[in-house]
């Protein structure tokens, strides 16, 4: 019985990547392209999302403006990444015209990393400190040899660090540049190194949905950078991503995934987000083809890449969903059916009618790939799906040192713990 189980296990595995190479997707623009932004209406006190039997949700921290990604330090200490997209005055106009304004925060970038200290230890922070400020759009973050990077949108920052430290008032050192400017739509940066500590990596999204301002404004974009921990020997390690925001180590096989926002505007389940294990040299097709050699009919393919070896995902998110946050669950307080499992933050759309999203998803590895399909593991975010009301927007995760998951809610200001 025992090997018959393992034998069907296995062989659910082998469909599943065979399923993702030959994917039936819509044709594009079979449905129209809709536009239209969810209206937060935020969260009733005492009010939480939905987890697992079992399993419970509680308020970690609040008050915050636009958190979106997260660090744990040495000690204990939690960073909490505060910034937003520069919206210009136009931005903001057409955001009153569309909505925008109800699903997407307007406020000015605070451009800031809080600090927050649990000094009784009782899994909440009693503590709050303004570890860094005057950055600009910082999203990555990753101690390194007693060295914090931060990720800013235009370039890759070095400050020291000591253990213990509440704030940093040392001048950082800029070791690396990334392309910005004008056509920055995608402007997170995030930053991982490897479990040996000697390549650091940086996730660059496109400048624009399908490269409609221009080939030539997107440069370097895209992208996976590798470098030296002193930004030296920087190349492509990955290519033709367009938006990847959340990376991880697969605990396993130590292969670098990541989840990718794909591009919007060809109908409703064109084109799916998904994750997948990071190929070295890999092109994933941006902004000339989609999941696999499917070309975009609103690109014109350089003659560079008409004969280019596309690298097919590993496993589809669904179209539209944002999925941004990535995180694989190492720790031993969750249920042993979700250990080495992969979580991943969907921010929601605004390209889709229904809505898709706002929600935490699961998906069960096995031998270093996806074994299953994906699970609603945190759910309450959507309020009225028809009438694209919801309640909050998910971004990252973090697993704490005690096993228990963080989640930030940027447009409610919250930061969630599940345990």
């Amino acid at each position: 019985m025992r090997n018959c189980l393992l034998s069907l296990l296995l062989l659910g595995s082998s469909l599943l990547a065979d399923a993702q190479d030959t994917l039936q997707l819509p044709s594009p623009f079979a449905t129209k392209s809709y536009r239209g932004y969810g209206y937060v209406m935020g969260w009733q006190p005492g009010e939480t999302p939905k987890a697992p039997f079992g399993m419970g949700v509680t308020l970690y921290a609040d008050n915050l403006q636009n958190p979106r990604s997260l660090y744990q330090l040495p000690n204990g200490d939690v960073l909490v990444v505060e910034a937003n997209s520069n919206h210009s005055f136009f931005t903001k106009v057409g955001a009153v015209v569309l909505g925008a304004n109800k699903s997407n925060s307007m406020k000015r970038s605070s451009n800031r990393i809080t600090l927050l200290r649990d000094t009784n230890h009782d899994g909440f922070p009693d503590q709050r400190f303004t570890f860094l400020s005057n950055l600009n759009q910082p999203f990555g973050i990753l101690l390194l040899n007693n060295k914090l990077y931060v990720a800013n949108t235009d370039a890759l920052w070095c400050f020291p660090y000591h253990n213990g430290d509440t704030i940093i008032r040392a001048a950082g050192q800029k070791i690396a540049t990334f392309p910005a400017g004008k056509n920055n739509i995608h402007w997170t940066r995030n930053i991982i190194a490897n479990p040996a500590g000697t390549k650091i990596y940086i996730a660059i999204g496109s400048g624009s949905d399908h490269a409609e301002d221009g080939i030539e404004n997107e440069v370097q974009r895209a992208t996976v950078i590798e470098m030296n921990p002193d930004g030296s020997n920087q190349r492509i390690y990955a290519s033709g991503l367009r938006n990847p925001v959340g990376m991880a180590w697969e605990p396993t096989t130590n292969t670098l995934w990541t989840v990718v926002n794909e591009r919007d505007k060809m109908g409703n389940d064109l084109v799916p987000d998904y994750m997948t294990g990071i190929k070295d040299g890999g092109f994933y097709g941006w902004p000339y083809y989609y999941y696999g050699k499917r070309p975009d009919p609103r690109v014109k393919v350089n003659p560079d890449y008409a004969n280019a070896n596309v690298v097919v995902p590993d496993f589809t998110l669904g179209a539209h969903t944002a999925s941004l946050g990535l995180i694989f669950y190492t720790g031993n307080k969750f249920p042993e059916r979700y250990h080495n499992g992969a979580f991943i933050a969907q921010h929601g759309s605004w390209n889709r009618k229904p809505i898709s999203g706002y929600k935490v998803l699961f998906v069960p590895f096995k031998d270093g790939m996806p074994a299953g399909p994906p699970e609603d593991f945190l759910t309450g975010f959507v309020y009225n799906e028809k009438e694209k009301i919801v309640k909050g927007r998910p971004v990252a995760l973090l697993q704490l040192n005690d096993g228990s998951v963080l989640l930030t809610d940027d447009k409610t200001n919250r930061i969630w713990r599940i345990q």
